[in-house]
């Protein structure tokens, strides 16, 4: 029951498959990946065994496959750009063009997400801004071996304001719950939204707990005010 002494980023980078146990049970491992184990099941009221079981199962396997913890800064780098940044561009769009069709379409029922739609333009705003001072300022620097400290300090600020948004976006959605009889745009919406929180959780997490990492002295860089 050693896993539950080490950190949820720390369990992300080592055990091939653990994001997906922590997407499934809820918790936070990227803004919140300084807790332990113990403590984010303790806070979710989660019966430890099973989980425990289960990540003991993916860290027997001899899964192959990237493991980004020991991959260089311009691997990892190219993967985020590929993977998140170019991703998040395509994927924010067409949810707020769903989410305003499920407004105006369903806007008298009490299931109803008002207000996403304006909620999703302001997270594309931000992101975009986000992801921008990445890819001109950090990520270069970053890949020419420095590690400049101020810069990585506003990006987990602003990773710490992503996943606030994220939380409003689930509240406003009714945390992806769909009435009976929800009709194929609705349907469409929420499985787009699950995505698009999953996918910026796994981004905030190979930032904050490996790309910000001073992996030659093990310094790490997780949000000391996450929650």
């Amino acid at each position: 029951m050693e896993m539950l002494y080490q950190s949820l980023g720390n369990l992300a980078t080592q055990i091939a498959g653990a994001t997906r146990v922590f997407h499934h049970y809820k918790l936070d491992f990227c803004c919140g990946g300084h807790r332990t184990l113990a403590e984010a099941l303790h806070k979710k009221g989660l019966d430890a065994q099973p989980i425990v079981e289960e990540l003991t199962r993916l860290s027997e396997k001899s899964e192959t496959g990237q493991n980004w913890a020991s991959a260089s800064n311009q691997a990892l780098i190219a993967h985020i750009l590929e993977r998140f940044h170019a991703k998040h561009r395509i994927q924010l769009p067409e949810l707020i063009r769903l989410a305003r069709r499920v407004e105006q379409v369903h806007a008298e029922s009490p299931d109803c997400p008002n207000g996403l739609a304006e909620h999703l333009e302001k997270m594309q705003l931000e992101l975009e801004n986000h992801m921008m001072k990445e890819e001109q300022i950090l990520f270069p620097m970053l890949s020419s071996g420095m590690r400049p400290t101020g810069p990585i300090t506003v990006m987990q600020e602003e990773h710490l304001e992503h996943g606030e948004a994220l939380e409003q976006m689930l509240v406003l959605a009714h945390d992806l719950e769909l009435p009976p009889g929800a009709c194929n745009t609705w349907t469409a919406l929420y499985l787009g939204l699950r995505e698009l929180k999953e996918d910026l959780m796994d981004h905030i997490h190979l930032e904050n707990n490996i790309l910000f990492v001073d992996r030659s002295s093990g310094e790490g860089s997780c949000c000391g005010s996450c929650h």
